[in-house]
């Protein structure tokens, strides 16, 4: 049996699947506005039904991220965040019962720093069940995939709307856990509207692989979320709820988590 069978990220997916569900997968910047509020969100999430949850790893020079993100990761790693604290508090989250599936958005230049063997070895300590690595190139993903597939880890692999449809298969034959398909090309951040041509190509995918697929980038209300799900898996939304989160940075730690919580509700409302 592989280590990814009792992956917690690829038995929400299965089991979503199984009830004919779609999901919602919101994204947290890690210690934003501090690490206090990231654990506290998690479990928030957890008690409204949400499964699987990604987390953003700040770094100084993001590749895909907007503003919004941006501005999160600057301010989390100037309060002093950092990779090691990032799956310190996830520890924390698993050790008082966190059964969220968590993904890990972190660049490769963390990665590779650190060690691939070892990292991946320390996300599956800390209780982290999938990475994106979104400068992780095609030709890379062979040999990560390998590795964290030995330590229980999914590698979850970014399918931009321009990618030629051969590379496009290539690139899902690589993912585990899900794949994360980029609705436009560029940086992340709230749009108005979401190009149609995505949906398409989202729904041509599907007939091609088993795995989950997870539509991000731009998403940022119930609308969006319905219209992704129509053919998606599940759809990601990250720059809205982090720009929730710095709004409400100055209130209270409980009021905050509250309002998070009440806008990912409403994400969430039109699959339930």
């Amino acid at each position: 049996m592989s280590r990814l069978d009792s992956n917690r990220l690829v038995k929400a997916f299965a089991e979503l699947r199984a009830a004919g569900r779609k999901t919602l997968v919101p994204f947290v910047t890690a210690g934003y506005p501090d690490m206090e509020t990231t654990e506290a969100v998690l479990r928030d999430f957890e008690s409204r039904g949400l499964k699987v949850c990604e987390l953003g790893i700040p770094f100084s020079d993001p590749i895909a991220d907007g503003p919004t993100i941006q501005a999160s990761y600057t301010d989390a790693l100037a309060g002093g965040v950092t990779s090691a604290k990032v799956l310190q508090a996830v520890r924390g989250y698993r050790s008082s019962g966190g059964s969220l599936a968590l993904a890990a958005m972190v660049s490769y230049s963390i990665v590779f720093r650190h060690g691939v063997e070892q990292y991946l070895a320390d996300l599956a300590e800390a209780g982290i069940d999938g990475a994106i690595i979104p400068d992780l190139s095609l030709e890379e993903a062979p040999a990560l995939e390998k590795a964290a597939a030995q330590h229980g880890v999914a590698n979850i692999m970014l399918i931009a709307p321009n990618t030629a449809e051969e590379r496009r298969l290539e690139i899902a034959r690589h993912s585990s856990g899900f794949i994360y398909f980029m609705s436009v090309a560029g940086i992340t951040g709230q749009r108005d509207r979401l190009p149609e041509d995505a949906i398409r190509a989202v729904a041509e995918l599907r007939k091609h692989t088993d795995a989950p697929v997870c539509v991000g980038f731009g998403i940022s209300n119930p609308r969006q979320v319905a219209e992704v799900c129509k053919a998606a898996d599940g759809a990601i939304v990250g720059s809205a709820i982090v720009h929730q989160m710095g709004a409400a940075k100055d209130d209270p730690l409980q009021e905050r988590v509250a309002k998070i919580g009440r806008f990912v509700s409403d994400l969430l409302q039109p699959i339930l």
